[in-house]
């Protein structure tokens, strides 16, 4: 059986997102360790600065202009990959001990899989991410997941995320890996409000 599950992003308070409708996330787990991520933005496309499609490559800062991204830990460790996906179709990898100690991972196993599609007021990515090219752990561990997105706009940034736990955008709090996945089951955090639908 695969897991599904669609979350809508919040908006940072920091900022307004006149060029954002909404941002939805459908999540899906498989038994055999694939985790695919759709990224859904609703919006006033032309007026978003949406990277140009390219070879899909290893490429940093991403994070810099419009991307999405997600975070992912194994429940209890303090450990966690980021992943951030560009409507270029490149990528980044990072891998961390601890809050924002670490750096860029070039592992060709655990390079991500990118499809992106865009009409006339929605952009979509797909990310398919292998866990056991993470680890053995990975792949049949409970994990917290954190989904978030930088959108830059001619009026200038705004940053989306499941939960903000601080005053000003930080995707790395711990706080905000607010998605759980089990290998058979989704569910997020009894403290987030998000509208929430499983879909098997």
């Amino acid at each position: 059986m695969t897991v599904e599950h669609w979350i809508d992003l919040k908006c940072h308070p920091s900022a307004r997102p006149d060029t954002v409708r909404a941002i939805q996330v459908l999540v899906r787990r498989s038994e055999t360790a694939e985790l695919w991520v759709t990224f859904r933005l609703d919006g006033d496309i032309p007026r978003i600065r949406v990277p140009l499609p390219g070879e899909p490559r290893f490429a940093p800062q991403l994070w810099r202009h419009t991307c999405f991204e997600i975070f992912i830990a194994v429940e209890g460790q303090p450990a966690y990959h980021e992943f951030n996906f560009a409507p270029s179709g490149e990528w980044t990898v990072y891998a961390f001990r601890g809050y924002r100690d670490g750096g860029p991972v070039t592992n060709e196993t655990i390079c991500p899989h990118i499809a992106v599609r865009s009409t006339g007021s929605r952009l979509e990515l797909d990310a398919l991410v292998r866990l056991d090219g993470l680890s053995a752990v990975h792949a049949r561990a409970s994990l917290r997941i954190g989904l978030a997105a930088v959108i830059e706009a001619s009026d200038g940034h705004t940053y989306w995320a499941l939960r903000h736990p601080l005053d000003k955008p930080d995707f790395h709090n711990a706080d905000g890996f607010a998605l759980v996945l089990d290998r058979d089951q989704a569910e997020l955090d009894p403290a987030l409000t998000d509208r929430r639908r499983g879909l098997k």
